[in-house]
């Protein structure tokens, strides 16, 4: 075999277990139900959430609570995924700057079923589009709450 030939398969072979490691640690989008079916499995695999900030009937945000002078590490509110359940999020880091102006929020993280919250590793915003029409939004309909037996 020429030299050419095996540097070529070796790089095919690197190749290969660069594409694999990578599937291999890729999570998944998921709503807080499926977070919390898995946790009860035992899996510790990393899930992404997609969803908004609950708000109160005036318009404020519900669940909110960051205190820096008490901790600047604890941020928790409350979040509505994409399949409309709702669950509290714990970040142990600052609050994101722009998280009240966020249209959407990923979350990334696991469902902690001993504190029934999903705790977060990183948020990732979505902020809103200047070309977004005002008036044509949808309405949201009613969350609901995942249920931690």
């Amino acid at each position: 075999m020429k030299k050419s030939h095996i540097i070529a398969l070796g790089i095919i072979a690197v190749a290969i277990a660069i594409i694999i490691s990578t599937v291999g640690d890729a999570s998944t989008y998921v709503g807080f139900s499926e977070a919390e079916q898995v946790a009860k499995e035992g899996s510790t695999k990393s899930m992404h959430v997609v969803g908004s900030l609950k708000k109160d009937a005036s318009g404020n945000f519900a669940g909110m609570v960051y205190e820096p002078s008490v901790d600047p590490n604890h941020f928790e509110f409350i979040m509505i995924d994409s399949l409309n359940y709702e669950s509290k999020v714990v970040y142990n880091q600052p609050k994101p700057t722009d998280l009240d102006k966020s249209e959407k929020l990923v979350v990334v993280g696991k469902m902690d079923l001993e504190n029934k919250c999903f705790k977060a590793d990183q948020i990732l915003l979505k902020c809103p589009s200047k070309y977004n029409n005002q008036n044509g939004l949808e309405a949201e309909a009613p969350a609901k709450s995942v249920s931690m037996k």
